[in-house]
């Protein structure tokens, strides 16, 4: 965890033993407990509220999807190519790529530019610079 070994986190033992004493030990370690407990606590109401606020249970959400190592280009690529009912792949002789940019250019709307008139002075936001 923080790079201790066992018999290293015997010796930190044995040291707080000694720094705190036999007198306070009970008290520290019910303050130990508490912090915790109080820990715990925290954590199970922010994933109450993460529950709530989003809707989705965090023990029902499939982590391994978004693990980076099963992330796999090929693969999105091709499902990508392909149509939704999966039969319209391209033919063999079909430049795939090319049929894919271009249909991907006519579905999106060209972006709007505003140009200044001549002698028009350009928009300045003096709070955020």
């Amino acid at each position: 965890m923080f790079g201790i070994n066992g018999p290293e986190f015997l010796i930190l033992l044995v040291i707080g033993v000694l720094v705190i004493g036999p007198k306070r030990l009970p008290e520290y370690t019910q303050k130990l407990a508490n912090i915790v407990k109080e820990l715990r606590r925290m954590a199970a109401g922010a994933k109450e509220q993460l529950k709530e606020e989003t809707g989705v249970d965090l023990s029902e959400v499939d982590w391994r999807k978004y693990d980076p190592r099963q992330y796999d280009p090929r693969k999105i690529i091709r499902d990508a190519l392909m149509d939704d009912d999966g039969a319209g792949a391209p033919p063999a002789g079909a430049p795939a790529v090319a049929a894919a940019a271009t249909a991907a250019a006519a579905s999106v709307p060209a972006p709007l530019i505003e140009r200044l008139q001549a002698g028009e002075k350009a928009p300045f936001d003096s709070e955020a610079t």
